[in-house]
């Protein structure tokens, strides 16, 4: 692992620890509710493994907190300022991409903005997220394909595209050059996370 996805995974690790004691959840409460393997968890929570997207996604949802809970320095005040290059890498893909998670808002409703990277050949297959879900897109540079559900949109250099986040999705390289886009995902009613005694486990 890279020195800096360790310090992520680990991170991360911490923060999905602190939220399932904080639920009193046992490890496999956790996994079941998730629909992830005990093993995962453990391996998350421990920091050994760099979780995909729609595992953290799953995690967090089961949690009742937003992304951006796990994957996020917690804040201290109303304002946040990202630099440039602190964002969360989250997403790698094979060709080179990279997608990172650069702000976010807090529960209930949160806003999510993303920095997204397609090298020729990347692919990114999202999950159906929760219900009510939406996502703003927009293309910088290169060509992107969306899809959302069994339809495919392809976009431009300027072009933009709302979808629904919570069916099957995929943003795919289209061109021969490097493809940059920006993506806004709302995720409403996103539970407040929940402050009690830790268990154990």
């Amino acid at each position: 692992m890279e020195p800096g996805i360790e310090a992520l995974a680990g991170a991360v690790g911490e923060r999905v620890r602190l939220e399932r004691q904080g639920r009193g959840w046992t490890l496999d409460q956790l996994a079941a509710s998730a629909g992830v393997s005990r093993r995962m968890v453990v391996h998350v929570e421990q920091g050994e493994a760099n979780p995909s997207i729609g595992t953290l996604l799953r995690l967090a949802d089961a949690l009742g907190v937003g992304l951006p809970t796990l994957v996020e320095p917690p804040r201290t005040g109303a304002v946040r300022v990202t630099r440039s290059g602190d964002g969360a890498a989250l997403w790698a893909g094979a060709a080179g991409g990279r997608g990172v998670l650069v702000a976010s808002t807090r529960p209930p409703d949160v806003v999510e903005l993303w920095e997204w990277t397609l090298a020729s050949g990347d692919r990114h297959d999202s999950e159906a997220h929760s219900a009510g879900t939406k996502e703003l897109l927009q293309v910088q540079e290169g060509e992107v394909v969306v899809e959302v559900a069994d339809e495919s949109y392809e976009l431009s250099p300027g072009d933009a595209i709302s979808f629904p986040g919570d069916v099957p999705h995929a943003y795919v390289h289209a061109g021969l050059h490097p493809a940059r886009f920006a993506l806004a995902v709302f995720e409403p009613g996103v539970a407040t996370p929940i402050a009690s005694e830790p268990s154990h486990d």
